[in-house]
């Protein structure tokens, strides 16, 4: 049986074609989802946290080119307050090549700011944006030293740790009330807060990075109370990282009798690549090395061993550090040192002949000059041996010895014996 028709029945098709092809239209325009960007930014965003304003803080970034083809960046542009330098335009960068490029936060008013560098190129993503943002705030009188830290390259899951000082340079007294890291993988330490610094006085704080993948990291510290932001850098390596390693970590060389010397081996290692070793010191004159010259070049897996020495010249106890100085991944490799320094203890040896008399035994005498003695010996003695330990060093003396017969009747001085203590 024929249906009947509907008067409606071409608007509605019409109305469905019409559907179709606007839906194909949104769909056609969208970029293909999990495409790889050609222009790629190291870190992927930058947070300054806060920096006085009418100063600066500058991070690093890698641009790189990750695609197949060459790529050339025509433009830099940067929201206000932030700006790129580093790069001279246009920026030519061949397939796989990569550059740093440093990027400034330096507000001029106090608070948040926000915004965008966009990196326009002829790149698959003509239009590259890095996330910026910072605090401008208000400025103190305390200034760092360094004022920025570079940790160089760190394989992940390692740390390391660089001191930095703060010194209050202005005419009052500053109070420090927090130290904040910024960034991922850092960190600080310091003294307990509050710490007031008059004028010229200085506090340490010990920052720490330990960076959680690979790539290029920054990040700052902020100084509550003193308005101060100090730039931090770091880039993690998941590759193996050349180092210098000395075993052991410690010598103790126990007690050394002053103006003698003892000895103890110690041992470099280089891993990673290969270390020049450019100096060795130590802190106190009491110990050195030997046994090893400078500049001194290990190959991955070569080790080198050295001899530290102690030599006392004062009393009690004494420690150092020992220092070794390299291009490695961390440039100092230290060795805690510790002995003790004492006064050696001598004693003098006598012997004599028997007395042909009758006698019941000998007494013994000694004097820093020849006649002139004092007894040493409490009772008389019947053996024909005496050992003398009351002796001081650098002094030289003169030993007699005497018969006594029963009644308690003394003989002459033997001839006298000289005898030099060291």
């Amino acid at each position: 049986m024929r249906l009947p028709q509907s008067s409606s029945s071409s608007i509605s098709i019409h109305f469905v074609s019409i559907t179709i092809i606007f839906a194909f239209a949104v769909i056609s325009s969208l970029p293909a989802k999990g495409a790889t960007q050609q222009l790629q930014c190291s870190p992927a965003s930058l947070k300054f946290g806060k920096v006085a304003v009418g100063g600066s803080e500058t991070q690093l970034i890698t641009l790189t080119n990750t695609g197949q083809t060459n790529a050339t960046v025509s433009a830099i542009s940067a929201a206000s307050g932030f700006s790129v330098s580093g790069v001279n335009l246009p920026l030519n960068l061949s397939a796989g090549q990569s550059i740093n490029l440093n990027v400034a936060f330096a507000p001029t008013a106090a608070g948040w700011t926000g915004g965008e560098v966009t990196f326009t190129s002829n790149a698959s993503d003509p239009n590259l944006k890095l996330e910026v943002g910072g605090t401008g705030a208000q400025g103190g009188n305390v200034t760092a030293t360094p004022a920025t830290l570079s940790f160089g390259q760190l394989a992940v899951g390692s740390q390391k740790t660089l001191a930095v000082t703060v010194t209050n340079v202005g005419s009052w007294k500053t109070t420090l009330t927090g130290f904040q890291a910024e960034g991922t993988g850092f960190s600080v330490s310091g003294p307990n807060v509050p710490v007031v610094l008059n004028r010229g006085q200085s506090a340490t704080l010990n920052v720490t990075f330990s960076p959680q993948a690979a790539g290029l990291t920054g990040g700052s510290i902020w100084i509550s109370g003193a308005a101060l932001n100090i730039p931090l850098t770091g880039t993690g390596t998941t590759t193996t990282v050349d180092q210098l390693t000395i075993a052991p970590t410690s010598l103790n060389f126990g007690s050394v009798d002053i103006g003698n010397t003892t000895t103890q081996p110690s041992t470099i290692t280089a891993s990673g690549g290969s270390v020049t070793v450019s100096s060795a010191s130590s802190s106190s004159s009491q110990f050195s090395i030997a046994g090893a010259s400078f500049p001194l070049t290990l190959s991955a897996g070569q080790s080198a061993q050295f001899n530290v020495i102690y030599a006392p010249t004062t009393s009690g106890s004494a420690s150092a550090t020992l220092t070794l100085i390299s291009n490695a991944s961390d440039s100092k490799a230290t060795e805690a040192l510790s002995g003790t320094g004492v006064s050696p203890q001598y004693s003098v040896n006598l012997s004599w002949n028997t007395s042909t008399s009758s006698v019941i035994g000998y007494n013994v005498y000694r004097g820093t000059a020849p006649g002139s003695y004092s007894k040493i010996n409490t009772s008389v003695d019947p053996s024909t041996t005496y050992s003398d330990s009351a002796v001081v060093s650098g002094t030289t003396y003169y030993y007699a010895a005497t018969a006594v017969n029963s009644t308690g009747q003394e003989s002459n001085y033997s001839s006298p014996v000289q005898v030099a203590i060291p």
